[in-house]
């Protein structure tokens, strides 16, 4: 089964999805550099020559193809903002919205050339996009998990809660 992490840029989904997959003992693999290494490029070259909705075609193939992957995956922050997506991975899987401020995410991304959404906008561009984004991260997912602490104790959190509710045994 995979365990799906979406969120918005920066709230801590490759850092918290490796140190679950190290606890759990399970694979872990990161959408966005699947995506670099089938196209060839990076996200930014992918954004400008194929544009976004290229690469959002790119994320909802990947995730049917990970239904059949047993273990974490970090999805990019957009890939759970179609409905079709969240259905598919909570088809195959779990969906775990790690929710984290604004103010923390920004913090973390705001100067980082390798995401082309945030080094295209204004900070207060990027927090109306993440009150846009954040209602559909929590109807596309199947647990919600406060990230207030470290990685380590986030994803001990996370595990906790999917072990509550059945996901995880």
């Amino acid at each position: 089964m995979a365990i799906f992490l979406c969120g918005f840029m920066g709230c801590g989904k490759t850092t918290v999805g490796k140190k679950m997959a190290s606890l759990l003992g399970k694979k872990y693999c990161d959408m966005d550099e699947l995506i670099v290494q089938k196209a060839g490029m990076s996200i930014p070259e992918i954004f400008d020559k194929l544009g976004e909705p290229e690469f959002r075609r790119m994320e909802s193939e990947l995730i049917a193809e990970l239904g059949q992957f047993s273990g974490i995956v970090s999805c990019g922050g957009g890939a759970m903002l179609s409905d079709i997506n969240g259905e598919n991975a909570k088809k195959s899987g779990v969906v775990v919205f790690l929710d984290v401020p604004f103010e923390t995410c920004y913090n973390r991304i705001k100067n980082d050339p390798n995401r082309p959404i945030a080094a295209s906008r204004t900070k207060e561009q990027l927090n109306d996009l993440y009150d846009e984004r954040y209602p559909k991260y929590k109807k596309n997912s199947g647990v919600c998990a406060e990230c207030v602490d470290g990685p380590s104790k986030t994803a001990s959190i996370i595990i906790n809660q999917l072990r509550e509710c059945g996901a995880l045994k």
